[in-house]
This record gives structure tokens, C-alpha cells and sequence, in this order.
């Protein structure tokens, strides 16, 4: 049987989702060693991708195979054990059946990022948000936001060396907006490029303190050259909020 487990993470201390063999401090690590303790059989979940070092997550999906039939029928029972061995950075709220070839990484039709700024300083928002104390122009920086949705290949954002297929990404929505002193831009996509979100998080910085027109944030794109666009910013304030996969993939 396939599942899909839903869970969130604080991605302070962890480098990113992604198990690696030079650290053993990566979410997927921990959540395999938790799953193959509780379920007492080995488990290798696939993630709806990968996050980079630092990055949290509110929603996140990974699939994996048991020959438990009964693990979402039993979910309260199983998500109180899964959470029981896992710190307290990282809980599992859900458990779903699924069709057998369902992947919780190639299935995925959109995710949801939100980046966080704050402009006073806040000792609860310190490692939950950047600290930027400088003017900004948010009518500039939202409609940089309605440029994005006009382009397809956003490889000027993507990190230096990364190897994908294509940097074509479908941008849906972008929005900046300020309540009190924390602004948060957030961006759905049908996919997101290595740093993507990060980087124009960055760019956008120089959009709003004046540092590049409206007409540079265009040429960026254009150019298709990541040493022209802004610096990325810190991972503290990236968060991944939300990602939407067809129902059809789903086992009522």
C-alpha cells in the first residue's frame, strides 16, 4: 500500500529535506529512522522535493510503501507514535491512501512559498524571518510581482550549477503585503527552480529600495544570468506553505 504522510517542519538546525551521505542532520534522515522504528520495517520516504539548508516548511508531503494495510484507517494511533520519536521541530499531521504509482514529488501540480521580512526588531521573529530596516517601495516590488506571471524561463534565479531539465516555471500568483512591521511576499508556481524563490526575494530588495527600475528587473529575466541578479537572501524567512496535487491520486 502507498501513502502519502503530511507534515511540517522548522528547518533551523537541518540541512534541508534532502538525506545526504556527508550529514545525518536532514529531516528526510530523521523521519525515515522514526517510520522504520515505529512501522518495523525499513521505510524510504520520497519527498515532494527537496529544501534547502534552514528552510522551513508548514505543508509537506512524502510517499511511501508499507505492506500495513491499515495506517490511515489507524492514522491517530500511528501519528501519535511517528510523533513520539521525532523532536519537536518536525510533527506528522496526516496520513492518505494512495494509488499505487502516486508520487508525492511528480504528482504535485503547485506549491505555495512565503518569504518573511520584518522591520523592527523582534526577538520572536529572529531565525523565523529576515531582518530588513530599510525603506521600501511595495508598489514597485508588487508590480515586479505582475512582470513575474509574463515570463516562463526564470533560469536568471536558479542556483549557479544546478542541473535541471528546463527553467520553465508557470508562475500562478505573486503577492508582497505588509501588516504592522512584517511584510511577506508569497508565490505559487507549478514548480520552483533550485534558490529560485530566494533570489527574487532578493531582486525584488533592490526593486523596492531603488536599486534597480522596473526596467532592470525586466532585462534580469531576460538575460538569463544569475550574476545579474540580486544576492539571495536568508533561508530563515522561506517557508513552504502549501502544495496541491490532483484528487484523483487519492484512495477515498
Amino acid at each position: 500500500m502507498r501513502y502519502f504522510l503530511q507534515l511540517s517542519f522548522k528547518g533551523t538546525g537541518y540541512h534541508g529535506w534532502q538525506e545526504q551521505s556527508n550529514s545525518r542532520d536532514t529531516i528526510q534522515e530523521i523521519c525515515n529512522n522514526a517510520l522504520t522504528k515505529i512501522l518495523k520495517h525499513p521505510v524510504k520516504l520520497a519527498g515532494a522535493g527537496r529544501t534547502d539548508t534552514g528552510v522551513h516548511a508548514e505543508t509537506f508531503f512524502a510517499h511511501f510503501d508499507s505492506s500495513i494495510e491499515t495506517l490511515a484507517e489507524d492514522k491517530d494511533k500511528c501519528l501519535h507514535k511517528f510523533n513520539s520519536v521525532t523532536p519537536f521541530t518536525i510533527a506528522f499531521q496526516d496520513i492518505l491512501k494512495v494509488k499505487p504509482d502516486a508520487h508525492a514529488r511528480f504528482d504535485a501540480t503547485s506549491r505555495t512559498y512565503r518569504y518573511d521580512i520584518y522591520t523592527q526588531k523582534n526577538p520572536f521573529l529572529y531565525n523565523n524571518a529576515l531582518f530588513f530596516p530599510y525603506p521600501l517601495d511595495i508598489d514597485k516590488m508588487n508590480n515586479a510581482c505582475a512582470t513575474l506571471k509574463q515570463y516562463k524561463d526564470f533560469s536568471s534565479f536558479k542556483k549557479t550549477n544546478s542541473n535541471t531539465k528546463t527553467d520553465y516555471c508557470i508562475i500562478q500568483s505573486a503577492e508582497w503585503v505588509m501588516i504592522g512591521d512584517k511584510l511577506s511576499f508569497t508565490i505559487t508556481a507549478d514548480r520552483f527552480l533550485r534558490n529560485m524563490v530566494r533570489a527574487i526575494v532578493g531582486t525584488m530588495l533592490n526593486v523596492g529600495n531603488g536599486k534597480y527600475s522596473h526596467k532592470d528587473f525586466c532585462r534580469i529575466i531576460e538575460n538569463k544570468n544569475r550574476s545579474h541578479a540580486g544576492a539571495s537572501v536568508a533561508a530563515c524567512g522561506l517557508y513552504l506553505t502549501s502544495i496541491e496535487y490532483p484528487p484523483e491520486i487519492f484512495i477515498p
